[in-house]
């Protein structure tokens, strides 16, 4: 089967809404994307680990693990090598993590430092979080919000497995955060909770089944709650990234071009995302006869291929005070 046919098991307003945003020349490689078995993304911890030693060990038990020098600090593997390395001591012990390299992007488009306090709005299963602490040498202040109970000790497993000690977290419901914080966060990531396009698989039946376009609605309103709780919890001066593993513009770009609306040029505005190596699309400038604010063509969609999961990444600044909005 090829061709848009090979995503037959998806359903139908899916594959209709996916001919219409993705480019013709690249609706190969998505369909690709959603068909192949996909590649296994992977960093070392160096929380736990000398990263360089935790290379030599596991290419020594024959991984073939190949660098991908556009996104520091991760690697691939073969989708048949998958349960093989989650039986190494390395993953057992903490010092690797299993990671799509696409979801690797935000934190490093956030690029949190030792000296900052940083705000994780939407942590489970904390993926992000431990990749920020260890950019952060287990400096600074993280704090890492989950809302769903299980998740959240999920998050907690994880932050300990994997050495994580300037993480602090918290169960809260994330949308009404900045009431208790007010603007004490230098940087926040917002990697939203989606209807995750971007992760679907044909032999994933799970991946897709409660797709709807109603479930992309109901996500976009509670992503506008999360997202305006992340700008209120940022410090004048500071930047924010907002993120989903979904390609549906009304989780993504509708979202950012409400909060402009909201907030105003003179309290946020969108800050370019380059990202040299890494094969992506602009924001789209408008969808289904709604046209979005300019400056959402900086933003940055990913989308899915063979390696790469889809994603969407728009990085904002916040040049002042929302403080008196109360």
């Amino acid at each position: 089967m090829t061709g848009i046919q090979a995503l037959a098991p998806f359903p139908e307003t899916f594959r209709q809404r996916l001919t219409a945003l993705v480019p013709g020349d690249r609706l190969s490689e998505v369909i690709a994307g959603y068909t192949a078995p996909r590649l296994v993304g992977l960093r070392p911890n160096p929380l736990m680990a000398d990263p360089g030693q935790t290379l030599v060990d596991l290419r020594a038990q024959g991984f073939d693990l190949v660098p991908l020098p556009t996104i520091p600090g991760a690697f691939i593997l073969g989708a048949e090598r998958r349960r093989a390395i989650t039986e190494t001591a390395q993953w057992r012990d903490g010092a690797i993590y299993l990671q799509n390299p696409a979801s690797m992007l935000p934190p490093l488009v956030l690029g949190p430092t030792a000296a900052d306090r940083v705000l994780d709005l939407a942590a489970a299963p904390g993926s992000k979080t431990l990749q920020m602490a260890a950019m952060m040498q287990n400096q600074g202040w993280i704090s890492a919000v989950e809302s769903v109970r299980d998740r959240f000790f999920h998050l907690r497993a994880n932050l300990l497995r994997q050495g994580a000690r300037n993480v602090h977290s918290y169960l809260k419901d994330g949308t009404g955060v900045w009431r208790l914080v007010g603007e004490g966060f230098d940087k926040v990531l917002l990697d939203a909770p989606c209807s995750a396009e971007g992760q679907f698989h044909v032999e994933a039946p799970a991946s897709y089944a409660y797709w709807s376009e109603k479930k992309i609605l109901d996500m976009s309103r509670k992503q506008k709650r999360l997202l305006y709780s992340a700008i209120r919890c940022l410090k004048p001066g500071g930047r924010l990234v907002y993120a989903t593993c979904t390609l549906a513009p009304e989780e993504n770009e509708a979202v950012v071009d409400a909060m402009l609306k909201t907030f105003g040029e003179e309290r946020l505005r969108v800050d370019p995302i380059d990202w040299p190596g890494v094969s992506y699309l602009p924001g789209l400038p408008h969808w289904q006869g709604k046209k979005f604010h300019p400056d959402l063509v900086k933003c940055l969609r990913l989308l899915p291929s063979p390696m790469m999961e889809g994603f969407f990444l728009c990085r904002l600044f916040k040049p002042a005070s929302t403080a008196d909005m109360d």
